[in-house]
């Protein structure tokens, strides 16, 4: 009846609230944002409320470990555990201080004791810790409070019952870090079943937690061989998920930082399927909206990729350039920032098979009315391997490269790119004075003819201009002729 009763009250409290943002909306079209924020400040501490409630159970303190004999030390640890099973509402923050408080109490000790003392985990209490911490995490997510979350702008919605969730997740990790740990005995508890619920929890919107999830996925997947694969399968199935169909997940940046770890441990050489998550995920996994939020992991993953196999690097940047953003600066940067990682680590006789298209595309950064992208772009210059790797292929990268730079060193808006561009035609007239005069020279004669086109195009529309005005002051003529030869006529009639 309480329960009811609260979310009888809670329904009642929300359609006001709805109604009073119309109200608002109706005076002020640009009240409805500040509202609807001021409204996730008030829950940002809610999602509990989405958990399933047990009867209240009032929690007394158990006997301390450290005062119980030995012989008592497994059962006691065993009542400890099915304690901490009792779940509580922190949405109701008055509610139930004492249990609450007890139940974080004992968690403290049972992580203590887990840290400190050998021979705590046997083969039979193994099913009550997963199963404890089972019931404390696993739980539906709520779906965010705002529809239109961007992770760069807005708070996330922080969980509610963290106080006593950050204690499980201490514990869960202590318990797969201790010395006694077997993986044998925890694999009938610790199953795929168990790792997809965990994977599900990555989509939290507290960070806090996606942290600890991070760690304890990692982990696992070390201990557990036998999970390898499939945790893979699983990550691969939330990305191709999130690129084509919902465009959002939580945890897209952990779980590519757990990836990064995983990639960088693949035996040689690399297996098929390897391959197809580079090519089939990781790639277009650029593409997303919200690529700013993992972008630093994405690329170390790829990185660690062409280190461990140069071969694909072809396959990499030219799948890069494909979906090289068009409208998009910021995106830009980083894929600019990407491409030296890349180059850092290619082979040379790699570098020849794709720097044709390479450098046409920066050539287009570089000529960017954004200072910040034509900037980025003409960092590549103050790499010291990338400018040797220019230098082995200096007369095709010049030709390339040098009408967009000659260009904008006349007509940039921005003084720091001109300064930079003449430092960059500087090392490059270094690396081939010949053909830099050359091109020079070939340049100057392309822009007289342009401008000779230019100025007989400007001389063709002018003489349009004047015909079409003859013809309109011989048609005036026409006319007013006609109008005097018929008024003239009309007088003779009469």
């Amino acid at each position: 009846r309480k329960t009811i009763h609260f979310l009888s009250w809670e329904l009642v409290t929300t359609v006001g609230e709805m109604s009073a943002i119309s109200a608002a909306e109706k005076v002020d079209g640009f009240t409805r944002k500040s509202v609807r924020k001021a409204q996730r400040q008030k829950r940002s501490h809610g999602s509990s409320q989405f958990r399933s409630p047990t009867s209240p159970i009032e929690l007394s303190p158990l006997q301390q470990l450290k005062d119980a004999p030995l012989s008592e030390h497994q059962e006691l640890f065993i009542q400890k555990l099915q304690q901490c099973c009792v779940l509580f509402d922190f949405y109701d923050s008055v509610s139930d201080l004492k249990s609450k408080e007890v139940k974080r109490a004992t968690l403290n000790e049972l992580i203590d004791f887990i840290s400190t003392n050998r021979g705590v985990l046997v083969d039979s209490s193994y099913g009550d810790v997963v199963k404890m911490i089972s019931t404390n995490i696993f739980r539906t997510l709520p779906p965010s409070d705002n529809p239109d979350f961007d992770p760069e702008e807005d708070e996330p919605t922080l969980e509610a019952a963290w106080p006593h969730l950050q204690l499980v997740y201490e514990f869960f990790l202590r318990f797969l870090e201790s010395p006694d740990f077997q993986p044998s005995s925890a694999k009938r508890y610790i199953d795929q079943k168990f790792v997809l619920q965990l994977l599900e929890l990555f989509d939290s919107e507290d960070p806090r937690e996606r942290d600890f999830l991070k760690t304890i996925l990692h982990r696992i997947y070390g201990k557990f061989l036998g999970l390898r694969a499939f945790i893979r399968k699983q990550i691969n199935n939330i990305f191709l998920c999130f690129i084509y169909e919902t465009d959002h997940f939580n945890g897209v940046a952990e779980l590519l930082e757990i990836l990064g770890s995983i990639i960088n441990g693949f035996a040689l050489p690399l297996k098929a399927e390897h391959k197809q998550f580079l090519i089939k995920v990781l790639i277009p996994m650029h593409t997303a909206k919200g690529l700013a939020m993992f972008h630093a992991q994405l690329a170390y993953c790829v990185v660690q990729f062409l280190e461990k196999d140069s071969a694909l690097s072809e396959i990499v940047v030219r799948g890069l350039l494909k979906i090289w953003p068009k409208t998009c600066s910021q995106k830009e940067v980083m894929f600019l920032g990407e491409i030296e990682e890349i180059l850092d680590v290619i082979e040379p006789s790699q570098f020849k098979k794709i720097h044709e298209p390479l450098f046409r595309q920066i050539s287009k950064c570089v000529s960017s009315p954004h200072f910040q992208v034509a900037e980025r772009a003409l960092y590549f210059w103050n790499n010291e391997y990338i400018l040797s790797l220019i230098e082995e292929n200096i007369n095709t990268v010049l030709p390339l490269m040098f009408g967009s730079l000659y260009r904008i060193s006349k007509e940039h808006w921005n003084p720091t790119i001109v300064a930079l561009v003449y430092n960059v035609l500087k090392t490059l007239m270094e690396m081939n004075s010949k053909l830099f005069d050359e091109l020079t020279a070939s340049y100057k004669v392309e822009r007289q003819r342009e401008k000779k086109k230019e100025h007989e195009r400007e001389e063709l529309w002018r003489k349009l201009e004047e015909l079409k005005l003859k013809k309109t002051m011989s048609e005036i003529q026409s006319n007013a002729n006609n109008i005097q030869i018929a008024l003239t006529s009309k007088a003779g009639a009469k």
